[in-house]
């Protein structure tokens, strides 16, 4: 491998990020005019499932699950590998032109909100669910949900990225990388030999936050092989707690909404009502049109 001496001032003179290039660059805003769709429900969300879009989808299925009628939402497919998240109409909602986004349109002004922990958290305390009043576990949850927003970007950015995505194999970065992901997971395994869910007792949206990462890492849905890489077969409450959590009806039909990859009967491109997770599958459509 060549050695690489850094310039006195870095330009952006070619594309960098491998696999994810095309959604990499040094500057903020809007690539091109594009205004986003809007539903017949107040919550409006403009996604991917990736894990960080899960997060939501999940949230808003665990809510319609309990039974609250204004979490019915339209999910918008945000394609970024296209570049979608360029938009001026997206970034009018995210400035940052990453997924998920959301906008609330229940009240006489729109609100938005970026940042899928602030989107959990929002939604928590407009519906009072999955978030505790106690202060000791509002708190444990909330240590936990930013955990996750902390420590997530090792585990995606550095470790997937250099072990999965980068255009070539860097030993360096990913033993570095590949030590930082056993060790959140270690954090995560002796959290959860002591306790049923992160934040205590209950469910809450620090789960709905760190599964779809690490479970999703512990059950071999992340980079390739990396669960075998990583050993996380080793880490049995992570794997009892995911497994858990996989369980949930509504965390299976999260999963689902704005899923470009996999079985196409668990894709469901865009949500815009409850009876489309039995009509309007990628394999349905794809049977209709055949």
């Amino acid at each position: 491998m060549n050695q690489y001496t850094p310039p006195k001032v870095w330009t952006w003179s070619k594309p960098n990020g491998g696999t994810f290039a095309s959604i990499n660059r040094p500057i903020a805003g809007p690539t091109h005019e594009k205004e986003l769709p809007v539903g017949k429900h107040p919550l409006q969300l403009y996604s991917l499932a990736t894990p960080n879009g899960q997060k939501v989808t999940i949230m808003l299925e665990e809510l319609l699950a309990r039974g609250h009628k204004g979490a019915e939402y339209d999910a918008w497919l945000i394609r970024i590998n296209d570049g979608d998240q360029f938009g001026s109409g997206f970034v009018e909602v995210n400035p940052n032109s990453k997924i998920p986004a959301l906008m609330d349109r229940s009240g006489e002004k729109p609100i938005r909100v970026f940042e899928s922990g602030a989107i959990l958290t929002y939604l928590a305390e407009k519906f009072g669910e999955f978030l505790p009043k106690d202060p000791a576990a509002r708190a444990e949850t909330f240590s936990w949900l930013f955990w996750q927003m902390g420590s997530a970007p090792y585990l995606g950015g550095g470790f997937g990225h250099f072990y999965a995505y980068a255009p070539e194999k860097i030993e360096y970065a990913i033993d570095r990388f590949a030590m930082e992901t056993k060790r959140q997971m270690d954090v995560l395994d002796r959290r959860l030999a002591e306790s049923e869910y992160l934040a205590g007792p209950d469910y809450t949206i620090a789960d709905m936050a760190v599964w779809p990462w690490y479970g999703g890492l512990a059950k071999g849905r992340s980079y390739n092989d990396a669960h075998q890489f990583l050993s996380v077969h080793e880490y049995e409450h992570v794997q009892r707690w995911a497994d858990a959590i996989d369980a949930r009806p509504a965390v299976k039909r999260g999963r689902m909404v704005n899923r470009l990859s996999g079985d196409p009967a668990f894709q469901l491109h865009e949500r815009h009502d409850a009876s489309d997770f039995e009509t309007k599958t990628q394999d349905k459509l794809l049977a209709k049109a055949s």
